[in-house]
């Protein structure tokens, strides 16, 4: 039991850490409408400014706090994800008002492939430390119920509760602010919430602005557990399987989505990979979403469209 226990806690905070990339893909989707391809690259160009800044700052003025450095770095990594999202409406999304869908997904993905490559470029191609004192030593808890306790990952907790934190601030943001009205009426219909006066440009900068500071703490967390490289852009293909099984416009869908998949891929690699030669945790996400969107296509919490004739 107490090994089933900690499979299952294991699960849970690598289904947080999927969710909060996740959240970067419902949230632009909300607000225009539009699946971002560009969401691991994001998370990519967000974690590689952090590593950078962090370790440039203290170089340029001659200090060395640890937590200073941290500061400044969110705070210009912040300034940069802002900067990202004021060029992308400006010079991809502004001609491609009320055009298709399709034709705005595929300029996601060519913001995808250009942040990779201005990413690089800016802040190298080498493997980046981000260390914002994330405690990393295990702790026992239980000790009294399970013999010997229960071995708990304090990074991965710590973590969790991060990604909750955040998740609970947007989910309060969308459903409780004018903007956040504002920008599930442009999700809705571009024309329409353009007639009654809501600034379009200005609401597409705000939501890929938030989308960017998403991916900042998803790049933050994922560069502190394994550093920060190329692959971690990988993490969004992940998210894909998330979103599904959530649904698309459901902020609280990822959240379940993340903690369903993160659980079911630890259990099926402990308790069905011997039985199947292992690998399982690599292709049981995709397996769920496919089954998922053969019976129900919009997700757990996603909304049913119905076109009436």
């Amino acid at each position: 039991m107490g090994f089933l226990i900690e499979t299952v806690f294991g699960g849970l905070m690598a289904g947080m850490l999927y969710a909060l990339v996740a959240l970067g893909f419902v949230l632009i989707f909300k607000a225009s409408g539009v699946f971002n391809f560009a969401q691991g690259a994001m998370v990519l160009f967000a974690a590689l400014a952090m590593a950078r800044f962090s370790e440039w700052f203290p170089q340029w003025f001659g200090f060395e706090s640890l937590i200073l450095a941290n500061v400044l770095a969110l705070i210009a990594s912040v300034a940069c994800m802002i900067v990202v999202a004021w060029l992308v409406e400006r010079l991809a999304l502004r001609g491609l008002v009320n055009q298709p869908a399709i034709t705005l997904l595929m300029a996601t993905l060519g913001i995808s492939y250009f942040l990779d490559g201005a990413g690089q470029l800016l802040f190298g191609s080498a493997t980046y430390k981000i260390d914002v004192g994330l405690p990393k030593d295990p702790m026992f808890v239980l000790e009294n119920t399970f013999p010997g306790g229960l071995l708990l990952n304090k990074e991965d907790l710590y973590s969790a509760l991060i990604a909750a934190l955040l998740v609970a601030t947007l989910t309060l943001f969308f459903q409780k602010t004018r903007t956040g009205r504002a920008l599930r009426a442009v999700a809705d219909d571009h024309q329409a919430a353009q007639s009654i006066g809501i600034p379009l440009a200005r609401i597409w900068v705000i939501v890929w602005a938030v989308g960017g500071v998403v991916a900042l703490v998803a790049g933050i967390i994922w560069g502190s557990k394994l550093g920060v490289q190329f692959s971690i852009s990988m993490v969004a293909l992940k998210a894909f399987p998330v979103v599904i099984l959530g649904g698309l416009t459901s902020v609280p869908g990822a959240i379940v989505g993340g903690l369903i998949i993160g659980v079911g891929e630890k259990l099926s690699e402990i308790y069905l990979g011997p039985t199947v030669g292992g690998g399982i945790e690599n292709w049981f996400a995709y397996v769920l979403a496919l089954g998922f969107l053969l019976v129900r296509p919009q997700g757990l919490f996603g909304d049913k469209i119905i076109d009436r004739v």
